[in-house]
């Protein structure tokens, strides 16, 4: 039997871009592209036949019929909101299971007080967490939810975004006193640097600069990189072993014992976005429904 509501994503998609008054805004929040909303929207007025959305290069604005279709979709929606609250009566009787995989650097240091909020709040609720710098493939290994660094490809996975943590370079102040001049750039490319070797590929992950205002994507040379464990450029850092670059909330512990140090503040680096993905046509739980929502609340 086909399902006849596998189309509801779409939907979503719709209300989201309208809501925010563009494909770009409403990429933004839910962590995609705009062309993976515009064929979202393509697919849903191509099953209802009749055109939803005015487009041009400038401006974007419902048809009468995109209008009515809003409303509705918008009060069937609320109403399924209204029937999950309905069942799930107070939140300490939310039970169920989560299934969520993360990068070592937010499984270790950003998840830990998160989840310690969400267990307070649902305690009968069972996370199971898979901490690994491997993109696991979430329907065949049974994931509800995965969280991913950097910007992410253009998928049919739905995503909304955490936060854009802040990335800096970072040294020991043993090796800062040691390490002459730390101004300009020409000054970091003297260093030893420690890299990251990215798992997908066995290359060294760029470091993301500013640079006189350009943005450039600049290969650490190094003779000392690691691999699999992203927290291993910390330790090493730590042993002054040379400069890394990481977000800021990598490090944060290890700056307030004095450990390290962050370093040539004059060449800042790119945002990192992090963001939580899910399989659009999943029926998700309500309780991974509520761990979206303890972490996107979370990191605001």
């Amino acid at each position: 039997m086909p399902r006849r509501f596998d189309h509801l994503a779409d939907v979503e998609v719709l209300l989201t871009v309208v809501e925010h008054g563009s494909l770009t805004a409403a990429a933004v929040v839910l962590a995609t592209t705009p062309s993976v909303l515009s064929r979202a929207v393509a697919r849903l007025e191509g099953r209802l036949g009749m055109q939803l959305l005015r487009r041009t290069t400038r401006s974007m604005s419902l048809t009468e019929a995109g209008r009515q279709y809003v409303e509705e979709a918008r009060a069937a929606f609320a109403l399924l909101d209204k029937a999950e609250h309905a069942i799930q009566g107070s939140a300490s009787q939310l039970t169920g299971r989560v299934r969520l995989s993360a990068p070592t650097s937010y499984g270790h240091q950003r998840l830990p007080p998160i989840l310690a909020t969400f267990a307070r709040q649902y305690p009968l609720v069972q996370v199971e967490l898979n901490i690994t710098n491997r993109n696991v493939d979430m329907a065949a290994e049974g994931f509800d939810l995965a969280i991913r660094s950097g910007p992410l490809p253009d998928s049919s996975m739905v995503a909304h975004r955490l936060e854009d943590a802040r990335v800096v370079l970072s040294a020991s102040p043993a090796y800062v006193r040691d390490a002459g001049p730390l101004k300009t750039f020409d000054d970091l490319q003297r260093q030893r640097c420690i890299a990251f070797l990215r798992p997908s590929t066995g290359r060294v992950s760029p470091w993301h600069l500013r640079v006189n205002g350009e943005e450039i994507d600049w290969i650490p040379p190094s003779a000392l990189a690691v691999s699999d464990d992203v927290m291993g450029v910390v330790s090493l850092a730590e042993q002054g072993l040379g400069i890394t670059m990481c977000p800021q909330f990598m490090i944060a512990r290890s700056v307030e014992a004095g450990r390290l140090v962050e370093v040539l503040p004059q060449l800042p680096c790119r945002n990192r976005p992090f963001s939580v993905i899910f399989a659009p046509h999943r029926n998700l739980s309500p309780a991974a429904r509520a761990l979206i929502d303890t972490l996107v609340a979370a990191t605001r």
